[in-house]
C-alpha cells in the first residue's frame, strides 16, 4: 500500500472553523501522484477552503493534512516556502502583473527557484527567456512574448498563467475556478492545458470546477463537497442527474445542470 508520505495530498478527518462556524468537517481525502481530480459542489460547500487547507494557508482545527509529504499543521518559515515552491496555483483571476510584459509574468514561476539578485535582475533583463518561450509555445502564445497583459484577451491571459505554471514545474497544481470567467470553448482549452501538466509534466491536478460539461475525458476522479463535508467521490462517468440534484439543491436548475447529457 502507498505510504502517506508519497501521496501529494493526504487528509484525515480534517476540520476548519472560522469565527466559530465550521466550514469543513470530517474531510478525509487521498490524491495519488499524477491524478487529475475535479472538486465540485454548490456555493459555500467549502471547495476554496479545501484548497487553502491543502496549501497550508489555513490550519486545520482538527485532523491531519499532509501536502507533498509535509504535515501542514507544523510548517512555518523556510519549510513552508519549500513546500510552496512545489505547489502551483491558478485562480479565476489570472493574477498577471499588468505593468510587466508576458515574458516577465511567465518567469514569475521561477522566482521560488532563484536567489534574490537574479530575481531582481530578471525584472530589468529577463533571465531564461528560452524557458519562457518554450512554455508559451506549449500554450500557443509564442508570438506574445513581449506583449503587455492588457493587449491580450481573457483566455490568452489565462494561458499565460498556465505558461507560468509550466516554468514553475510544480508537483501539485491547485486550480480554483480557473475557467468560470470564460466561455465553454475557452474553458475547455484551459482545462486541457492543465491536463497536460499531469500527462506531460507529471504534476498532480486538483481543479475546483463549476462547468460540469468539462468533466468527461479530462479527469480521473470527481470529489463532491456539500455543507463542508465530503458528499461523494467517483469517476465522471458515474455521475447522474439524481446525484447532482441532491448535491446542488436549489442551484441545480440555475446552473443549467438539467441540460447535461447524464443518466437520470
Amino acid at each position: 500500500m502507498t505510504s502517506d508520505s508519497t501521496l501529494p495530498v493526504h487528509i484525515t478527518d480534517a476540520a476548519v472553523a472560522y469565527a466559530g462556524r465550521t466550514v469543513l468537517d470530517g474531510i478525509t481525502l487521498d490524491v495519488a501522484p499524477g491524478e487529475r481530480v475535479a472538486v465540485i459542489g454548490p456555493s459555500g460547500a467549502g471547495k476554496t477552503t479545501l484548497f487553502r487547507l491543502i496549501a497550508g494557508l489555513v490550519k486545520p482545527a482538527g485532523g491531519e493534512v499532509v501536502t507533498l509529504g509535509r504535515d501542514t499543521r507544523h510548517l512555518t518559515g523556510g519549510a513552508l516556502d519549500a513546500m510552496r515552491r512545489e505547489l502551483g496555483f491558478l485562480q479565476q483571476q489570472d493574477n498577471l502583473i499588468p505593468q510587466l510584459r508576458v515574458v516577465h509574468n511567465v518567469l514569475m514561476g521561477r522566482l521560488g527557484h532563484w536567489w534574490l539578485p537574479r530575481a531582481l535582475l530578471s525584472l530589468l533583463w529577463p533571465q531564461q527567456v528560452d524557458r519562457a518561450l518554450a512554455a508559451l509555445e506549449r500554450v500557443e502564445l509564442a508570438d506574445r512574448l513581449w506583449s503587455l497583459p492588457d493587449e491580450l484577451s481573457g483566455g490568452q491571459q489565462q494561458r499565460v498563467a498556465v505558461a507560468r505554471l509550466i516554468v514553475q514545474q510544480p508537483k501539485l497544481v491547485l486550480a480554483d475556478e480557473p475557467v468560470s470567467a470564460l466561455d465553454l470553448r475557452l474553458g475547455r482549452e484551459i482545462i486541457e492545458l492543465l491536463g497536460q501538466l499531469a500527462s506531460h509534466d507529471g504534476a498532480t491536478l486538483l481543479v475546483n470546477l463549476h462547468t460540469l460539461d468539462l468533466l468527461p475525458g479530462r479527469f480521473d476522479r470527481v470529489v463532491a463537497l456539500k455543507d463542508g463535508r465530503l458528499f461523494w467521490s467517483g469517476t465522471p462517468e458515474t455521475l447522474d442527474r439524481a446525484l447532482l440534484r441532491e448535491l446542488y439543491g436549489a442551484e441545480y436548475r440555475a446552473l443549467h445542470l438539467d441540460e447535461l447529457a447524464l443518466p437520470a
